[in-house]
């Protein structure tokens, strides 16, 4: 990804030095026009703008411990959690600098290429957001979120695991198909489209949590889908297929049932999942 990033705004014509752990791969981009910095305090120092894209949060603390950061404007896109992006915040920023932390919804191939809907979520200092705005979108899309440092991994996060849950269905899907005459190609499109077609339940969960009822708008009522949950159960237990994917979110959804919410939809699983996260009883 690091390498993605430069070889972007190479290609846009900003002069851009670079450094990595790795020495290999930063004389690679050399060939590209890129000055290649013997040490990360060389490199910080090289440009105001200080881009850092490393493993994790650990090696972005060990990278810059011994540069000098004082004036500089730190913009992290190394994937971490909004603790991290948090405790970052507050580490260079005691080091004299101004930062941003950012969430990159993108695979390397995408950076630099404006149509393949690559883009990052930033947060943190809104005053070097605004002046980096042109520089930071050259890589890909660009989406500030607010102050809280946290917010970019947040929300970073928080897609990726919806995009899980969809892997779990996804897979779960091709699964029950698996022994039979019915090919997974000519399946695909199919589920493809319901997929889409069911996506726009994202705005109604979104509706009920800020109006905060959850009875707002539904089809499918709690009682409806727990009592489908067992047909579901039941078509992978005749195909031979584990249910370990959605036994999770199954149980969920019979616990919510039982404290008496037949007529809701799904949406009261947010606040299970709340109130177990922060340790209280359900």
């Amino acid at each position: 990804m690091g390498t993605a990033l430069a070889r972007a705004w190479l290609a846009a014509g900003h002069p851009v030095t670079v450094w990595n752990r790795t020495a290999a791969r930063a004389e690679a981009l050399a060939a590209d026009g890129a000055k290649v910095a013997a040490s990360a305090a060389e490199a910080v120092a090289a440009n105001r703008l200080v881009v850092v894209c490393l493993l994790d949060d650990a090696s972005v603390g060990e990278a810059l411990d011994s540069t000098d950061l004082t004036g500089r404007d730190v913009v992290n896109l190394t994937t971490g959690t909004p603790a991290d992006g948090r405790t970052r915040a507050t580490w260079v920023q005691e080091r004299g600098a101004r930062f941003l932390d950012a969430g990159i919804m993108a695979v390397p191939p995408m950076i630099g290429n404006p149509e393949s809907g690559g883009y990052v979520f930033y947060s943190g200092s809104a005053a070097l957001f605004e002046e980096h705005r042109e520089t930071l979108a050259v890589p890909g899309g660009t989406t500030y979120v607010g102050e809280d440092p946290g917010f970019a991994a947040l929300h970073d996060i928080a897609l990726l695991s919806g995009l899980d849950g969809l892997f779990s269905g996804v897979l779960h899907a091709f699964a029950l198909l698996r022994r039979e005459d019915i090919a997974p190609t000519e399946f695909a499109p199919l589920l493809i489209d319901w997929l889409v077609a069911m996506a726009p339940v994202a705005s109604g969960v979104a509706e009920q949590l800020e109006s905060g009822d959850y009875r707002e708008g539904v089809v499918s009522n709690l009682a409806m889908m727990v009592a489908g949950n067992a047909t579901m159960r039941r078509t992978a237990e005749e195909q031979g297929v584990s249910t370990e994917l959605f036994t999770p979110i199954w149980r969920l959804m019979e616990q919510r049932l039982a404290e008496g919410h037949p007529d809701e939809g799904a949406t009261g699983v947010v606040d299970l999942l709340v109130r177990r996260g922060a340790g209280q009883s359900v």
